[in-house]
């Protein structure tokens, strides 16, 4: 089976409300992919979709090139997790697993090899509704490997994790695509996912309004700007606007500027003799590129936001 989503033309409403509006992307193969966006955005909507879970009014979403209704064996095409908490708080964490298991024809060796993989062995034998949060991701991550599919789709992995466990998950996540899985987060993680996904796909008002590499979608957002750092930051300020810059505070001993190069600031601070520790080219975070494409798709803002 080919690791790949093809997630084409999605259209759905609930009433007047339109939860999906033309939605299409790809998840390719050896590759971590971010799906993001704010609350409305579309993306459970789109996930429950790819998983045969809910219907739509257009559109079709494949895994592998075939719809996820028709797998004969799913676990074994695409593992998933949508809610940790979606588990029989009674059964031990060992009996969920093979339960699962069980039904898409696998034994109890694989159950003991996933739960190895995750790090839940030595809690893999009690009762699950007395997990953490963070446990019972690992679980949830655990049956989503059972079949050892060559797709994934994970609903906010990290959630409920401590910084150790956001961590693992980061390694792991790349660590699946580097074996040629095809990966497919959503979270509201923007750092996590800058340091994880390969590709990001961002969704807005039931549309994608960027599919785009991450490292291009940052170059893309730092723009031809410049970090300063000084003590005397209204002198730099003065000297840098006086010259044509646009100046902005980022922080008590930090600026960033556009419409000077680099060189241009050094040149000009030295004149005036301001101090300064750094002047390097501004690296957006993802976090910054995101804001910026999805500030007019967020479906609600605190009254008196005018970002």
């Amino acid at each position: 089976m080919e690791a790949t989503i093809e997630v084409s033309g999605l259209r759905k409403r609930y009433g007047p409300t339109v939860a999906l509006d033309g939605m299409t992307f790809t998840v390719a193969p050896g590759k971590v992919t971010g799906f993001v966006g704010p609350n409305g955005a579309g993306k459970s909507t789109t996930m429950r979709v790819i998983l045969g879970l809910d219907s739509v009014d257009e559109g079709h979403a494949l895994v592998g090139g075939r719809p996820y209704r028709s797998l004969r064996h799913p676990l074994r095409q695409v593992g998933s997790l949508l809610d940790a908490s979606a588990l029989q708080p009674s059964r031990t964490g060992r009996n969920h697993l093979l339960w699962l298991a069980h039904s898409q024809g696998l034994g109890a060796r694989r159950v003991d090899e996933v739960a190895e993989r995750v790090g839940l062995t030595s809690a893999i034998r009690r009762k699950a509704g007395g997990y953490s949060l963070g446990m019972r991701q690992r679980l949830g991550i655990a049956a989503a490997l059972l079949g050892d599919p060559p797709v994934l789709v994970l609903d906010e992995p990290v959630n409920g994790m401590d910084p150790e466990g956001i961590r693992w998950v980061r390694g792991f996540l790349r660590a699946l695509a580097a074996e040629g899985r095809a990966v497919l987060v959503s979270s509201h993680l923007m750092s996590e996912l800058q340091d994880t996904a390969d590709h990001v796909v961002i969704a807005g008002r039931g549309k994608v309004i960027a599919d785009v590499g991450v490292a291009e979608l940052i170059e893309a957002a730092s723009g031809a700007r410049v970090t300063v750092r000084t003590s005397d930051r209204t002198a730099a300020m003065t000297v840098l606007a006086r010259a044509g810059a646009t100046v902005a505070v980022t922080a008590t001993d930090t600026l960033t500027v556009s419409g000077l190069s680099g060189e241009r600031v050094v040149a000009l601070l030295g004149e005036d003799s301001v101090p300064f520790s750094e002047v390097s080219a501004h690296r957006a975070s993802l976090e910054e590129a995101y804001m910026e494409l999805t500030r007019d798709a967020v479906e609600f803002h605190a009254a008196g936001d005018a970002r």
